[in-house]
C-alpha cells in the first residue's frame, strides 16, 4: 500500500509541477484549481486500477472519482483558465506575498499535490476491499454521489449562464441555487466528498475516510473557499453583495430572509 501511496505522490506531484511551469508562462496561477480536481481524478484511477481489490467496486470508486474531478477540472479549466484573467484570490496572493513569488507558488501548487494524496484515502480504502459483494450503504453512497453531483453540475451552469450576459458584469448571481445558498456548488462538493467517505465505510479502516469531508469542510468554510471568495466578492461588488450576505445562507441551501438590517445613516 505505501508503495501505491508513493506512485499516486509522485504522479501528482510531477503534473502539478508542470502546472507550476504553465502558470509561469501565462501569469495564471488559478490553473492549480483545475491540477487539484485533475489530481483527485488521477489518483482515483490509479488506485482503481493497482488497488486489487474487488474489481467492480474498484471501478465503481474509480469512475465515481474520475468523472467527478474530471467534470470539475474541465468546468474550471474554461470558466476560469481560457480566455480568462487571474482570479482576484490569486492577485490578493501576489500582493501578500510580495517577493519570492515564482518560488511560493510552487510550495503552493506542491502542498496542492500533498493534499490530493490525503484526500484521496477514501479512494485508496475502497480500492483494496477484496469483499465480493457491495453493501447496502455503499450502493446509498452511490446514489448521493449522483444526486450531489447533480447539485454541483446545475449550480455551475447557473452561475456560468448569469455571468455569460453582458447585463449582470458586476453583480450577484441570485438565481435558482443560487437564491438559496450564496455557495450552492461549494455545499454539493462537500456532499460528494461525505458519499465518498460513506462508500468506504464498508471497507477495512473505512473510518479513516472521514477525515476527507472534515478536512474539505475546514477549507470550505475557514480557510480557501468561502472566507477567501467573499472577501474577493465585496471588494468588487461591495454594497450589493453585503446585502446579500446578510439575507442568504453561507453554505446549506435554505429559504432566503425577507428583509435584511437598513445601513445606519
Amino acid at each position: 500500500m505505501i508503495s501505491l501511496i508513493a506512485l499516486g505522490a509522485a504522479s501528482v506531484g510531477l503534473m502539478m509541477f508542470i502546472l507550476w511551469l504553465i502558470q509561469l508562462r501565462t501569469g495564471n496561477a488559478a490553473i492549480v484549481d483545475v491540477g487539484w480536481a485533475g489530481g483527485l481524478a488521477l489518483l482515483g484511477i490509479l488506485y482503481a486500477c493497482l488497488g486489487g481489490g474487488n474489481g467492480l467496486r474498484s471501478a465503481i470508486v474509480g469512475g465515481m472519482a474520475a468523472i467527478w474531478g474530471l467534470r470539475l477540472a474541465i468546468h474550471l479549466l474554461t470558466s476560469r483558465i481560457i480566455g480568462h484573467p487571474e482570479e482576484g484570490r490569486y492577485q490578493e496572493l501576489r500582493r501578500q506575498w510580495k517577493t519570492n513569488i515564482p518560488f511560493k507558488l510552487l510550495l503552493f501548487y506542491e502542498f496542492q499535490a500533498l493534499l490530493c494524496v490525503v484526500l484521496a484515502v477514501p479512494y485508496l480504502l475502497a480500492a483494496r476491499n477484496p469483499e465480493p459483494s457491495l453493501s447496502p450503504l455503499e450502493f446509498a453512497s452511490l446514489g448521493l454521489w449522483i444526486v450531489a453531483m447533480a447539485g454541483e453540475a446545475v449550480a455551475d451552469a447557473q452561475l456560468e449562464a448569469f455571468k455569460s450576459n453582458p447585463a449582470n458584469k458586476g453583480h450577484t448571481c441570485q438565481a435558482g441555487l443560487w437564491h438559496y445558498s450564496r455557495h450552492p456548488n461549494y455545499f454539493f462538493e462537500w456532499l460528494i466528498w461525505m458519499s465518498f467517505a460513506l462508500f468506504a465505510l464498508s471497507s477495512p479502516h473505512g473510518y479513516l475516510g472521514f477525515f476527507s469531508p472534515a478536512l474539505i469542510l475546514y477549507f470550505l468554510l475557514r480557510v480557501t473557499g468561502i472566507p477567501a471568495t467573499e472577501a474577493q466578492a465585496v471588494r468588487s461588488r461591495g454594497e450589493e453583495y453585503r446585502r446579500y450576505q446578510q439575507t442568504t445562507s453561507a453554505f446549506i441551501p435554505w429559504f432566503p430572509k425577507a428583509s435584511y438590517p437598513k445601513a445606519s445613516s
